[in-house]
């Protein structure tokens, strides 16, 4: 059984580790002051929000999202960051995450939740076929700093 919930303060090293498998799975480094901003960001739940799944009751799973504005429909949840331990894939852990933030946005009055992944991502990439509308938006990125 899955359960997924809010990420609460007994959570952050387990969050932490999950978090930085996911920025090394993007061969990005971070520093440690990054870790402890985005936490800080989850832990307030203000403009930064995060899930857990919790398998077995092991946290093996998180999931960080937002909600911004639409200048053309209610506003959006953009799921920034989703992780998977490899142990756990394959076992429903990603969908169920996907499907709560849905269900939160829902209650939020959001109009839809979207989110990017890596175009060589093939194993996310089936399973967000199965859960979401493909709609062929190119994302581009300009480094500001």
């Amino acid at each position: 059984m899955i359960e997924t919930r809010r990420l609460q303060p007994a959570d952050r090293p387990r969050w932490e580790t999950l978090f930085r498998a996911y920025i090394a799975f993007y061969e990005r480094t971070l520093d440690d002051a990054a870790y402890d901003r985005a936490w800080r960001e989850i832990a307030s739940g203000t403009r930064l929000h995060g899930l857990g799944a919790w398998l077995d009751g092991e946290l093996v799973g998180i999931t960080h999202f937002l909600v911004h504005p639409s200048s053309s429909e209610p506003d959006l949840c953009y799921l920034e960051d989703l992780f998977t331990v490899p142990e756990a894939r394959g076992h429903g852990v990603a969908s169920a995450l996907v499907e709560a933030v849905g269900e939160w946005a829902r209650t939020q009055g959001c109009g839809s939740v979207y989110w990017q992944t890596h175009e060589a991502n093939a194993t996310a990439r089936r399973l967000y076929d199965r859960l979401a509308r493909y709609e062929g938006f190119v994302v581009y990125t300009m480094p500001l700093g």
